[in-house]
Parts: structure tokens; sequence; C-alpha cells
């Protein structure tokens, strides 16, 4: 039976798609991918007969003809997206568009790129002591973003922050996490390609990693991370503490 699968494809790194979505893209007989993101290495798992289309050049009405077309013709069809389709994959209007066709569908996860970066890294982001939480989330720019999730309001919760979409704003995003209450020295991370085979990582801290990137070609491809919990003291976590009991394990202490 013909059915659309929405595939995230990971961060970049062949290998970090899901099992799942490389049986799928084996499979399919239509790939419709996001060319101007997702590494043309994915297309490799493609059989030889699939018909490639890059979603780039394409409107949302294109890309849901191409959709409705194979599926009236019996084909399987997965529309590739990067990272995990859910943050900022631009989805929701294809899901609905579909439903409203009849069209059967399944979202099937990836690996986002704010993972892939804290695996870049080398780094925890909630760490005992220093925050629990982790805010997903972009500047202002082409896409408004209400004025209650704004850097400035979100900066008061000193929490570690993964900022999309937002490295050719550098400047500004600086301004307003430091006036909504992160200090000039938190530290700051930018991974450029992160488990890309160019990735490249700059530390430094949000009063100096404006200078810290200048003139080194840092793209829009690139996350931001901002926490105390870059090279922070932190607190053991209680789930290995020897005097500390769970259902799995009693207290040795």
């Amino acid at each position: 039976m013909a059915r659309v699968y929405i595939v995230g494809a990971g961060p970049g790194d062949p290998e970090l798609i899901t099992v799942k979505g490389r049986r799928l893209l084996e499979e399919a007989d239509v790939i419709i991918y996001a060319g101007s993101l997702v590494p043309k290495a994915l297309l490799g798992y493609a059989n030889e007969e699939c018909e490639i289309y890059n979603s780039a050049t394409m409107s949302l009405p294109e890309v849901l003809a191409v959709i409705e077309k194979s599926v009236g013709e019996g084909k399987q069809v997965v529309r590739l997206h990067t990272g995990d389709p859910s943050l900022y994959g631009a989805i929701q209007e294809q899901m609905d568009a579909l439903r409203k066709k009849g069209i059967d569908y399944e979202v099937v996860p990836g690996v986002s790129s704010f993972l892939a970066t804290a695996a870049a890294l080398k780094q925890e982001y909630t760490l005992p002591g220093v925050t629990q939480t982790v805010i997903i989330t972009r500047n202002e720019g082409r896409t408004a973003v209400p004025d209650r999730e704004s850097l400035r309001s979100l900066a008061a919760h000193k929490a570690t922050m993964c900022i999309f979409l937002s490295i050719s704003m550098l400047d500004e995003v600086v301004a307003e996490l430091i006036a909504g209450g992160y200090e000039p020295d938190t530290p700051i991370a930018i991974v450029q390609r992160a488990s890309w085979p160019e990735q490249r990582i700059f530390r430094a801290t949000l009063s100096t990693i404006c200078e810290e990137i200048k003139g080194k070609g840092v793209d829009r491809t690139s996350m931001i991370v901002v926490s105390h919990v870059l090279g922070s003291d932190y607190e053991l976590s209680r789930l290995y503490a020897p005097e500390f009991s769970h259902g799995f394990r009693k207290a040795s202490i």
C-alpha cells in the first residue's frame, strides 16, 4: 500500500540516521529531500530506480503535487528532512495538507542537530546544581517570535539555551541575552555543521564570541549554545551515588 514517510535525516553524518529511516530510504520509490541541508551522501541509500527530488527548488504546492501523483501510482514516498522534522521542519503544513487529501503518512523521528552539538562539545546540557532545563529556541528574523519567547525573556531562566537559525544575527543575540540576565562572562559555544566532516567548534564568553568568530566564515548551519554547564563545576548525580538507593540498587554506604 502506498504511503508517505516524513523522515528525520539526522544532523549530517549519514550514519546518524535511524535504522528505520535508512530502511525506508532503501525501499522508497520516491524521495523528496531538503537539498539545502540534507547531505547528499544519504541519497546513496536509495535504490537505482528511485525518483529523487530536491525540495530546495520547489514550492509547497509542487512538493504536494509530486507526493499526490506518486501515491496515486502506488509508490512509496519518503519526505526527507534534516535533523528531527519536529523542530523547525515546516512539516505541520505538509501533514495538514496530506490529511485533507486523505493521504496516509507516518513521521519517523531523527537525531536533532542540538543533540549532535552536545556530542561534538562532549557536554551534558543538564548538570546537577547548575541547570536542569534546556531551552530550544531561535532569534526573531523573517519568522516572527512571540514577545514572551524573545531571547531577552528566556534569558531570565539562565538555563541551557540552544539557539537555532540565528548565527547571522549573533551581535543581536548576544545583546539580548545579556540584557535578559546572562552575565557577560557566561560561556558560549558555536558548533558549525555538527557531525559533518567539516565540523568546527568555537568557545568563548558572551562578551568575546563575536570577536572570536569574526572573519572565520561561520555560516547559517551553526548551533549556538549558551550555558553555565560549559566548563562549570557541578554536583555529582544522585543516581550513581553509593549512598543513594533506588528501585534497582540498595545503598552501599
